[in-house]
């Protein structure tokens, strides 16, 4: 069996809700509406037939929760992501291995109920955090605790990059041109919030927290060089801040934790950078993600090169294994 587990949705009853709320939604609220699989269950199910034994955990598709509106809209936006991901998961559990929770990030308070409520109500199998809230760290806009709550309750995070074109590339400009907010935004912005959660001592905190990367993890593995030695020396750098003494109150080595996080192999097709990514995180952290519906061809197509790609890689019929599935049912099984 092939399990998905980076494959994303957007219900139908939520997909109605969210276009009465943002109906002119622009960049990722145009891009979802565009794609029928994300929310046509017929369509999708036919992408789906396409790949044999292959099961999807369902994960909410940008844009976040926090984007369609203040916390009073996104704490119902959430709970009716939720409920309806969980009912999906009861009527299709052949289609579904289970769902992963949305939650109101620009409301802590409520991100904490939901998510509790989510796991132990619904039957989520994690929750979902974006790697910034409306431009603010997770860890400044207040999201510890919930960190602290998801360890507790033993579920893994689904960590899911997300920036826009009012992220500009230069100083001086006013947006992000050509779409580089995406291209190399994401993978970048994942690396930066995985710093963040490392050197607020996140791992040292909750040292059974599991964290999945989508992406494989953004740049963070074609950087070891740089995380490595060039972590090393936090501090040396800098003179505003004593960051020296922040490296010693880590256990570990920078890079140490880097690998302590999980990855997907939403790679969209590319098998250098899938193997770079399996070589630093370990094949035991490696777990089988498409990031379908948002290829090409609007469904099978990341599906179909991921799966080529694994099954080219110069990987044992074990360790292949492990990946497509054995890894997720491990880590399930271990909270």
């Amino acid at each position: 069996m092939k399990i998905d587990v980076f494959s994303h949705i957007i219900p139908p009853k939520f997909f109605e809700r969210a276009k009465g709320v943002v109906p002119n939604g622009k960049d990722m609220h145009k891009r979802v509406r565009g794609i029928a699989c994300l929310y046509d269950l017929e369509v999708r199910f036919k992408v789906m037939d396409m790949f044999g034994d292959y099961v999807q955990v369902l994960t909410l598709a940008a844009p976040p929760i926090e984007a369609y509106g203040p916390p009073e809209v996104a704490r119902e936006l959430a709970k009716v992501a939720n409920e309806e991901m969980a009912e999906l998961v009861s009527k299709y559990p052949d289609r579904f291995f289970g769902f992963v929770a949305s939650l109101p990030l620009n409301d802590p308070d409520a991100s904490l109920m939901e998510a509790e409520r989510a796991v132990k109500e619904l039957g989520a199998l994690g929750v979902q955090l974006f790697t910034n809230v409306n431009g603010k760290s997770l860890i400044k806009a207040g999201l510890l605790p919930l960190f602290g709550l998801v360890a507790k309750m033993g579920k893994p995070v689904w960590l899911h990059p997300i920036r826009g074109a009012d992220f500009p590339d230069y100083k001086e400009d006013e947006k992000s041109y050509y779409e580089i907010w995406f291209i190399f935004g994401w993978p970048y912005e994942t690396a930066v919030a995985m710093a963040h959660l490392v050197f607020a001592g996140l791992f040292d905190m909750y040292p059974n927290l599991k964290i999945i990367t989508h992406h494989c993890g953004g740049i963070v593995p074609y950087l070891e060089g740089r995380i490595g030695p060039g972590w090393d020396q936090l501090g040396t750098r800098t003179s505003d801040e004593d960051y020296a003494q922040l490296l010693k109150k880590l256990r570990r080595r920078p890079l140490d934790y880097f690998r302590m996080f999980y990855a997907d192999t939403a790679m969209f097709g590319a098998a250098g950078p899938t193997w770079c990514g399996i070589n630093f995180f370990g094949v035991d952290r490696v777990l089988f993600g498409t990031d379908m519906p948002f290829d090409p061809e609007g469904g099978p197509a990341y599906i179909r090169w991921t799966i080529q790609v694994l099954d080219n890689l110069p990987l044992s019929e074990e360790d292949r294994q492990k990946i497509y599935e054995g890894n997720f049912r491990r880590l399930m099984e271990s909270v």
